[in-house]
């Protein structure tokens, strides 16, 4: 068995889901495990959703949902000629249990919340996807990804319960006759049967997850680029694919945010030697990447990360007291408690210096949670380039007309926050 996962670019159209259709169409004598994403930007449009709920804006809810709705219906009205098929009342009974929302006792779990409600675009995504190739093929089979990726109840970002996975992936494979299988990434479900995703790009990590509980041949992940760049092309110019690299090298790129490949991804198939491809959905007959188990390229060509919208906060005691482990254990927990993760850190004697991925609502709570025992400083909207392999010549690079307010450096790797200083 191969697994496929599809991302949101890859379906945000008809005509983009019609090319999905003729990739499979090229692996018809495979068994085919495909995971799908939401289309196009359906998971920033249902997060708006939630905050709309959550804010009581119910105007706005209703007007987010309706255009949610007209999206995909707009899809389906260019796949399907008959609209009396059955996946028009399946779509709109979702939507109906969405609007729905609004009249139901607002739960005080923010993140559960999201979970229940953000998830439904990948539940609308595979449903009309299924529907379509089944229209073609009589080889496809829907499945909902929560009767079998078991996971805590972490909500936003919750802990896989592997040995209970590979027990129900196992089960659901040993009834199932079809060759395609299509599925929903990003989601699973806790042991009471609430629903729950596994943190902001969790399709990839979904793939992996079935790709080691199901002993794969390999995973291909189809991105709207030719395989794995040396850098993002919305940031940087004269980027260069990378043809192989070894699973250490991916994880060590993930980890520092590189964005076509989720963190989580990688350990599951390294754990079994699966080889994972980055290929093309524009030009499925391309080479793409591949990631396994050794290669000699990693340190021929620097590699760039580039994250946006980054703080830095700068901690410290109100009693003037040194930053030990017992501060930082502190400091630690509360990051933790208000959804912040951590890309680079530093202390000195007196305080305790992080830069880091964190909403509004969570930055306001972080500094409230820290406010009683320490003076809290911070810098938004900086700038985080991680440099894999680097030299002089591309921290030069990377920097001019920054203003470098944080740096990092070991062998391999050199950090760096800054602030741009054309945008002031």
């Amino acid at each position: 068995m191969k697994v496929f996962k599809f991302g949101g670019a890859s379906v945000k159209t008809a005509k983009a889901v019609r090319n999905v259709k003729s990739i499979l169409d090229e692996y018809c004598d495979e068994d085919l495990f495909v995971v799908v994403s939401a289309m196009g930007k359906t998971t920033n449009a249902m997060e708006n959703i939630v905050s709309a709920l959550y804010d009581r804006d119910y105007k706005q809810f209703c007007l987010l949902v309706e255009d949610r709705k007209a999206f995909h219906l707009d899809i389906m009205h260019e796949l399907f000629e008959d609209f009396s098929h059955p996946i028009f009342d399946e779509v709109a009974s979702i939507f109906q249990t969405l609007i729905d929302q609004k009249e139901e006792r607002l739960v005080e779990n923010y993140d559960f919340q999201y979970d229940q409600i953000v998830s439904l675009g990948e539940l609308l995504s595979t449903k009309i996807i299924a529907a379509y190739l089944s229209l073609h093929r009589n080889d496809i089979c829907w499945k909902d990804a929560r009767s079998f990726i078991r996971t805590d109840n972490h909500y936003r970002n919750a802990e896989i319960d592997w040995a209970k996975t590979h027990t129900l992936i196992d089960s659901e494979l040993n009834s199932n006759r079809s060759k395609v299988l299509i599925t929903q990434g990003f989601i699973g479900h806790t042991e009471e049967g609430f629903t729950t995703t596994l943190g902001r790009e969790g399709s990839d990590f979904t793939a992996g997850i079935i790709a080691y509980c199901t002993n794969a041949e390999s995973v291909t992940i189809w991105k709207d680029v030719p395989g794995m760049l040396n850098a993002d092309p919305k940031w940087f110019e004269n980027t260069v694919k990378l043809d192989k690299i070894s699973f250490r090298e991916a994880i060590e790129l993930a980890y520092y945010g590189a964005s076509v490949i989720h963190p989580k991804t990688i350990k599951p198939l390294q754990n079994k030697n699966i080889p994972l491809f980055i290929k093309s959905f524009l030009s499925p007959q391309s080479e793409g990447t591949i990631i396994q188990h050794s290669t000699e390229n990693d340190e021929l060509v620097p590699s760039f990360i580039f994250k946006i919208n980054q703080v830095l906060l700068s901690i410290t005691p109100k009693d003037f007291s040194f930053v030990v482990e017992e501060n930082l254990s502190q400091i630690f927990k509360k990051l933790s408690l208000a959804g912040g993760h951590i890309n680079v850190m530093q202390n000195s004697a007196v305080s305790f210096s992080v830069c880091l991925d964190i909403d509004n609502f969570g930055l306001n709570k972080l500094i409230d949670l820290l406010s009683d025992e320490y003076d809290v400083k911070y810098n938004d909207n900086l700038e985080l380039v991680t440099i894999r392999h680097y030299d002089q010549k591309t921290i030069e690079r990377v920097t001019r007309n920054r203003e470098i307010l944080m740096e990092q450096k070991t062998r391999q790797t050199v950090r760096i926050v800054m602030r741009n200083l054309e945008k002031d």
